[in-house]
């Protein structure tokens, strides 16, 4: 490794071992057990990666991360800790590190993060991914408003034994956040076992979480396991009503089982319709969580993109990377296949490209080979927002035929609108409530009123310089 260090930490050993480890690597070191002073170097031009603690007596390393992506916004930051809390991972991932480590964190670990972090190139390189080896402290990868709302519903929930319903489009990464609760989660030593709720039969299912049906193949999953059932609105309704009554058995319960499903339909709706059982949606949808689709989150295709590649890379394809102005031409692609329509592409252009630096106009030609399908929630043609409800609507009356909808239907509209202007306002003012209620147009109360209403949870940004 070649380059500068700055490291900060305020447990002098800490810093001891680092700095012995990193320049044995062949690294300069700079070290401080104060935030100001690491500012300070920051702001000099000092450092070409920062490996920082949490806590300090001056002040808080995570607080210092957007004044650096504002100063230095190319410069990575390698978080540590001992508030080894998924909140700090989620809340370091939020504010822009490009990595953390909780304590007492492996030495070659941190050493292989830094030595990749030194590697970062101009453009969109797949050495810039953090996740290099496959596996991630917090595989999930954005930092869109709506992402940081499911980081913070994932923080809550991961030490819980709540059933967790996730929603959402083909392609947006149901199954990986699944996993991610697992993962992160108190019961990660125990099994995550994937039961395919459209083909399973009525004796897999109960010969999984049960057994009996050694026999025919199927071994009983183990106790404190989680069980995750994949596209569950497609289960048979025979399959509903026997998988209900395993879920109120005995057996079942004194097994503590963890139960997370997931769905790309609109699961209230199949209740409403008779298609999906009541009972059985109540008792899954203790805590439901809607992955964004990838057009509304398109400022995270950079990182998307950052990682794909590296992926490619980790799977025997040559390094590749891409320009920021290919990445603007891929912002403007509505992406009807989500995440997963990413991911096949970035895949296309590594293995068709016959350049190491893949050209804006090859990505150009490749995108119009995408086929503009309309997506399932479509946008407006004329980008009205007016357009987009009325389309809405009309689905919604479509999805129920000659029923009409349950009561309330003026409410449930008006939530739905209020609670993305609402929380996506609070972000862009740094939850200030005063200004949020300035810039809506409303009464602070009347805000106040609404954010307890729609669950909204209020993060203050402080501004550290």
């Amino acid at each position: 490794m070649d380059g500068t260090i700055l490291v900060a930490d305020d447990d002098r050993t800490i810093r001891t071992v680092l700095t012995q480890a990193l320049t044995r690597a062949g690294c300069k070191v700079r070290s401080t057990g104060s935030v100001n002073t690491l500012w300070r170097w920051i702001e000099e031009g000092e450092g070409d990666v920062v490996v920082s603690d949490v806590n300090f007596p001056d002040g808080d390393g995570l607080e210092l991360l957007p004044a650096i992506k504002r100063k230095r916004s190319e410069l990575p930051v390698v978080i540590i800790s001992a508030q080894n809390t998924v909140m700090t991972a989620i809340r370091a991932s939020e504010l822009g590190a490009y990595d953390y480590l909780p304590k007492p964190f492996d030495l070659k670990d941190l050493l292989s993060k830094v030595s990749k972090a030194l590697s970062l190139q101009g453009g969109v390189s797949a050495a810039k991914s953090s996740d290099a080896d496959g596996r991630s402290d917090l595989p999930l990868i954005g930092s869109a408003p709506l992402m940081q709302e499911v980081y913070r519903l994932l923080a809550r929930v991961l030490n819980t034994d709540l059933s967790v319903m996730i929603t959402g489009e083909s392609g947006t990464g149901k199954n990986l956040l699944a996993n991610t609760l697992h993962q992160l989660g108190h019961r990660s030593a125990n099994d995550f076992v994937t039961i395919n709720a459209s083909t399973a039969s009525v004796d897999k299912i109960e010969g999984l979480l049960l057994g009996g049906y050694e026999n025919r193949g199927y071994e009983p999953v183990k106790a404190g396991s989680t069980i995750y059932l994949d596209e569950i609105a497609e289960m048979s309704a025979d399959a509903q009503l026997h998988l209900l009554d395993l879920l109120r058995s005995d057996g079942i319960q004194s097994k503590n089982l963890r139960f997370i499903s997931s769905t790309r339909q609109t699961l209230d709706s199949l209740v409403n319709e008779g298609v999906f059982r009541e009972d059985l949606f109540y008792r899954l949808n203790v805590v439901p969580i809607a992955l964004p689709p990838l057009r509304d989150r398109l400022g995270d295709i950079t990182e998307l993109s950052q990682h794909f590649l590296q992926m490619a890379a980790s799977n025997g394809q040559p390094l590749k990377t891409l320009s920021s102005k290919a990445i603007e031409l891929m912002r403007a692609v509505p992406w009807n296949g989500n995440v997963r329509e990413l991911e096949n592409f970035i895949n296309r252009l590594v293995v068709l490209s016959p350049d190491e630096d893949i050209s804006e106009s090859y990505v150009a030609q490749n995108l119009k080979q995408i086929p503009q399908v309309r997506s399932e929630v479509g946008v407006a043609a004329n980008g009205k927002l007016s357009s987009a409800v009325e389309s809405h609507i009309k689905r919604y009356f479509d999805l129920h035929g000659e029923v009409l909808p349950p009561p309330g239907l003026y409410n449930r509209i008006l939530r739905e609108v209020e609670l993305p202007l609402i929380a996506l306002s609070l972000s862009a003012t740094r939850g200030n409530q005063i200004k949020t209620a300035e810039l809506l147009g409303i009464n602070r109360n009347t805000l106040r009123k609404k954010i307890k209403e729609l669950d909204i949870q209020v993060t203050r940004s402080k501004k550290m310089m």
